[in-house]
């Protein structure tokens, strides 16, 4: 196969993840219900497609291969998580408190330098990664410009404060 090394246009962008769930109603609750996305379109119990801001969908949700069906067993390979990025840490504040009042288990906490991110799982038990991005010119560097991003505990406390 061959390879072209010229870098991709930088206005690619990842448009949507489609996930396939055990139960649309259930997802839809997690999603729409917790997260705050929206119902865009709705194909009864098989699909669903929903967004944030009107978009068309930035997820979609189908049980066309997956109704009634259980997560992928560990050490198998598969989507690790969806990142839902938000545009302020007080939106994902919000989101944290969202969650939290859900009683949903978070899996883990970090600031990553360039982001921070809150690890949780949704009903199906797909990874779902809610973070924000700090601006560009606070990202960690190295001397010679590359990034340095690392993983340190997030302190959630503070964060809630906001």
């Amino acid at each position: 196969m061959a390879q072209n090394n010229s870098p991709i246009d930088l206005n690619v962008r990842i448009g949507h993840v489609h996930l396939k769930v055990a139960d649309l109603d259930r997802a839809l609750n997690f999603y729409c219900g917790v997260l705050g996305f929206e119902l865009q379109q709705r194909f009864g119990l098989q699909a669903a497609f929903i967004s944030a801001g009107g978009y068309h969908h930035h997820i979609g949700l189908n049980t066309w291969e997956s109704k009634g069906g259980s997560p992928p067993p560990p050490h198998s390979t598969g989507l690790f998580h969806t990142a839902i990025l938000y545009p302020t840490r007080a939106t994902l504040a919000d989101a944290l408190r969202r969650v939290l009042t859900a009683g949903i288990e978070i899996d883990g906490a970090s600031d990553h330098g360039v982001s921070e991110a809150i690890y949780l799982r949704d009903p199906d038990q797909n990874g779902v990664e809610i973070y924000w991005d700090r601006p560009r010119e606070q990202w960690p560097r190295t001397p010679n410009g590359e990034l340095a991003m690392f993983t340190r505990a997030l302190d959630l406390d503070a964060l809630l404060k906001l």
